[in-house]
């Protein structure tokens, strides 16, 4: 990889580091167990590149303000619930390989937490009138649990075709990217088309994300994550959509078999993943992830020439090319 994160930070360093603290504070409570809670999840962050996102794209397409670290407060505490939440629905017990929140104090207080997040960020834009924000935001927090919810009636069945599969990672993932760079460029001004703009090009990032996240599975890059972990939970990817499309009706009913007992038998996935490479299935995720960073590149190119904007054209590379 060419360029690290704290390299594409560069034209908003100090606005991040600004932002570390008011999202600290956001997360405050006057109740002990909450406060030592949402100490440690901000302790535990990820790469943060959502709150990247809504500062970049904010100043690609005007000038950065207070309402600008609101938005990504508000992106950030919507995010950080949909992930405590996901660890109640998914039973799991790590999170970026420290103890999930329902891991070390259950799943009750885990929701309630995930329920406080979500609280805190309606309320400081309801504080500071910010409607625009709060309207771009709630939006995929709707389709998150929409698109969690298709993925779980779909996998029972194993029934999902390449037009579920981009309405299902359309809602989970790429819709609060899309809702990142809509409300950093709200934040900053801009005009209703120019908004509209961004979110097409953060939906074509959060696109092109989750199909590479996917093809993790398939041990395709220097591995991320263990293979087959999507096999094992019934969750039909891209790379095995094509490689089903693809094969006779003996063979898909083969594999389909295999996978309602793979989670059983670790043997079976490494038959699944054989499968699937040797249809083509890898070879084709990765032409439709390409589509999508072009378009996510064509968009961008249509803003004024910046500083933002290369980073934004970085950052979109870093999704592609990371390896975990």
């Amino acid at each position: 990889m060419s360029l690290s994160l704290k390299d594409i930070q560069k034209p908003v360093a100090n606005e991040m580091n600004e932002f570390e603290k008011k999202f600290r504070s956001s997360m405050k409570s006057k109740v002990m167990l909450l406060d030592k809670i949402t100490g440690y999840i901000v302790r535990r962050k990820g790469k943060q590149m959502r709150p990247l996102f809504v500062f970049l794209s904010a100043g690609a397409t005007g000038n950065i303000s207070e309402a600008t670290y609101r938005g990504a407060s508000l992106i950030e505490l919507l995010h950080t619930a949909s992930l405590v939440h996901d660890d109640v629905v998914d039973d799991s017990n790590m999170r970026r390989g420290f103890f999930s929140i329902n891991a070390l104090w259950k799943n009750k207080i885990a929701v309630l937490v995930g329920d406080f997040l979500l609280a805190k960020g309606m309320l400081l834009s309801m504080e500071n009138d910010d409607i625009d924000l709060l309207r771009i935001t709630t939006e995929p927090v709707k389709e998150m649990s929409e698109g969690e919810l298709l993925q779980m009636a779909k996998s029972k069945t194993l029934d999902i075709t390449e037009d579920v599969y981009y309405q299902v990672i359309r809602q989970k993932t790429a819709s609060l990217i899309k809702s990142c760079c809509k409300v950093g460029a709200s934040s900053a001004g801009a005009d209703d088309e120019t908004i509209e703009k961004m979110g097409e090009f953060g939906l074509a990032v959060g696109m092109a994300f989750q199909i590479k996240d996917d093809l993790f599975d398939y041990g395709t890059f220097e591995i991320g994550k263990p293979r087959g972990i999507d096999i094992k939970e019934k969750k039909i990817t891209l790379p095995l959509i094509h490689a089903l499309s693809n094969a006779s009706k003996l063979e898909r009913r083969r594999i389909k078999k295999l996978i309602k007992r793979a989670d059983k038998k670790p043997k079976l996935v490494h038959d699944v993943i054989d499968f699937v490479q040797a249809s083509g299935g890898i070879e084709y995720a990765i032409s439709v992830m390409e589509d999508y960073h072009q378009k996510a590149k064509d968009l961008l190119n249509t803003l004024p020439e910046s500083n933002y904007r290369s980073s934004l054209e970085d950052l979109v590379q870093f999704t592609i090319e990371r390896t975990k």
